[in-house]
Formats: structure tokens, C-alpha cells, sequence
């Protein structure tokens, strides 16, 4: 029965760090991997509970001008120009930099301190617990401050 309540837990943890990974890789990877990318900055005009829409003026002269969406932070706020790649195939940036890179892997952090209490109290691993939480906080906490 223990190995069974063991395996339970690591396997319920194993899905949230796997899911906050996962969703986080859907931005980081165009602010990790943002060569060859349309890179620009984007003049925000407004803001909706979700996202920020602006004007983007692309670093490539040949580029066209257009409206591009970020999703929405604490700083973004109407006027600020922000440093964004633009996702292939969409009308959607992401924000590079220092500040970005973090924004993208906020899931993941959340994720990290979601499983440390399983990790902690079900499968009985304190220090792996604490490495967890530290780590999900560190990266909340970097970004907090990067934004």
C-alpha cells in the first residue's frame, strides 16, 4: 500500500512540474530561441484583462508596421515600449530579454511550488521539497523584479 501512495504522489507531481514545463515552453521558446525571429518593439495603446495591444515597429526596415498583442503584466502599461520577438505565423509577441525569458517560465515556478508539499509530505522528502519550493520562488520572485 505505501508504494502504492508513493508512487501516486511522485506520479501527481511528476504531472504538474511536466505541465508547468510545457506551458512555459509555449512562450520561452521564442525568447530562448529568437534568432531568426522578427524581433521589434511594441508601443502599448491598451489593455484588456488578458492582453495589451500595440503598435510594432519591426528592427527589419523591410518589415510592415502592424498591431501586435502581448499577454498582459504588471508592466505593461499604456505607452511603455517593450522589446518583443513576434511568434511565426501570428500577430502575437512575446517579450525578450532578461524580463521576458522569466515572464515566459512564471508556470513553471508555480508548478514547482504547487509539487513541493507533495513531494514533502507524500512521498517524504524534505530537502527535495524545499529545493523545489525554493527554486518555483526564486524564479517568481526574479520576475517580479525583471518586469
Amino acid at each position: 500500500m505505501t508504494h502504492v501512495r508513493n508512487a501516486a504522489m511522485a506520479l501527481v507531481a511528476l504531472l504538474l512540474v511536466v505541465a508547468g514545463a510545457w506551458t512555459s515552453w509555449n512562450s520561452a521558446q521564442h525568447v530562448l530561441l529568437a534568432k531568426g525571429r522578427e524581433h521589434g518593439t511594441l508601443t502599448v495603446t491598451g489593455c484588456t484583462d488578458d492582453t495589451c495591444s500595440g503598435r510594432y515597429a519591426p528592427e527589419d526596415a523591410s518589415s510592415t508596421r502592424r498591431t501586435l498583442t502581448i499577454a498582459r503584466s504588471v508592466a505593461a502599461e499604456r505607452g511603455v515600449t517593450i522589446p518583443v520577438v513576434v511568434k511565426p505565423g501570428t500577430d502575437e509577441g512575446v517579450r525578450t530579454g532578461w524580463g521576458g525569458g522569466l515572464h515566459a517560465w512564471l508556470p513553471l515556478g508555480g508548478a514547482l511550488l504547487l509539487a513541493a508539499p507533495l513531494i514533502g509530505g507524500g512521498l517524504r522528502l524534505p530537502r527535495t521539497a524545499w529545493s523545489a519550493a525554493g527554486a518555483g520562488a526564486a524564479l517568481l520572485v526574479a520576475a517580479f523584479f525583471a518586469l
